[in-house]
């Protein structure tokens, strides 16, 4: 079994749509892992039936026990987040602002206070409209620890494949270079970089790859709406022949891609000529990732 991640530098680039291409072309063969947990919307183009879910609990909350609590106001005082509030003549803890530190508990002169596990997303198993298994998740709004949300999505795919015997483990992975995408890579076979020929575009690329090289992970890149600006691909493609990075193809900017969306479809679901550049990717990447 082999695990593919797909990454951007930026948001913006494409790449979703080219991981759902993937996930399409690689049919029931594959896990899909959408790790793109703050911003997940891989099941708009799958198709997930949301068959399975679970609550996913990371960190902890600080909850008042009203019949103990003299609303004597320390916890209030003392917390630098502004989290416990008097409303109504009573302190009570706001859960957006709630860091889950539990200075506030040290402080209780009546231990009113008590930490409890905090329900941070869920964490769903579906099958996609390809009859493939997707693992994808749901960060609740305002809560943190996202890159223990994406080790549990990425653990889950990764076990099923093991358990049902699929050839591919592809994972859309989060835009940047944040906590997110350092997990998502973790344990990867392969790295396919989406991005794009603008300033930004080619700035974000240089910074993820740094990140990519720490993990000597065999990377290959995608340059979509190559054409939009000529000057900028031709330095991209100089930076992906410096680094050593495989240049997988470019794609043209392509209506195609919109239309597809808006019918919840991806690109190797038209008739687009760009179809058949995704196509040569993936067997690319196969060829690349030595799964053959």
């Amino acid at each position: 079994m082999k695990e593919i991640v797909v990454l951007s530098g930026k948001g913006g680039t494409g790449k979703t749509s080219i991981t759902a291409s993937l996930a399409v072309l690689a049919g029931s063969d594959a896990v899909v892992a959408d790790c793109d947990v703050d911003a997940a919307n891989m099941h708009l183009l799958m198709q997930p039936d949301f068959a399975q879910s679970a609550e996913f609990y990371s960190g902890e909350l600080a909850i008042i026990d009203q019949n103990v609590c003299t609303q004597c106001g320390i916890c209030s005082e003392k917390c630098r987040f502004g989290a416990i509030p008097l409303i109504n003549n009573t302190y009570t803890v706001n859960p957006l602002s709630c860091e889950g530190c539990g200075y506030c508990q040290k402080v209780c002169p009546t231990e009113a206070i008590s930490m409890k596990s905090r329900k941070s997303g869920y964490v769903y198993i579906s099958y996609t409209k390809v009859n493939s298994i997707m693992v994808h998740a749901r960060l609740d709004i305002g809560a943190e620890n996202s890159g223990k949300l994406v080790a549990k999505v990425k653990s889950e795919a990764k076990e099923l494949a093991e358990r049902e015997n699929k050839s591919y483990v592809i994972v859309d992975g989060s835009p940047g270079i944040g906590c997110p995408v350092v997990s998502s890579l973790s344990g990867a076979n392969y790295v396919v970089l989406v991005t794009e020929p603008t300033v930004s575009g080619l700035h974000d690329l240089e910074r993820i790859y740094n990140v990519i090289k720490r993990f000597r992970i065999k990377t290959g890149c995608v340059i979509n709406k190559f054409d939009i600006n000529p000057k900028i691909t031709n330095e991209i493609m100089e930076f992906l022949k410096k680094e050593g990075i495989t240049h997988l193809t470019n794609i043209p900017f392509d209506l195609a891609f919109i239309t597809a969306m808006t019918d919840a479809k991806t690109i190797v679901e038209t008739n687009s000529p760009s179809r058949e550049l995704v196509n040569t990717v993936w067997k690319l990447i196969i060829t690349e990732a030595n799964i053959n």
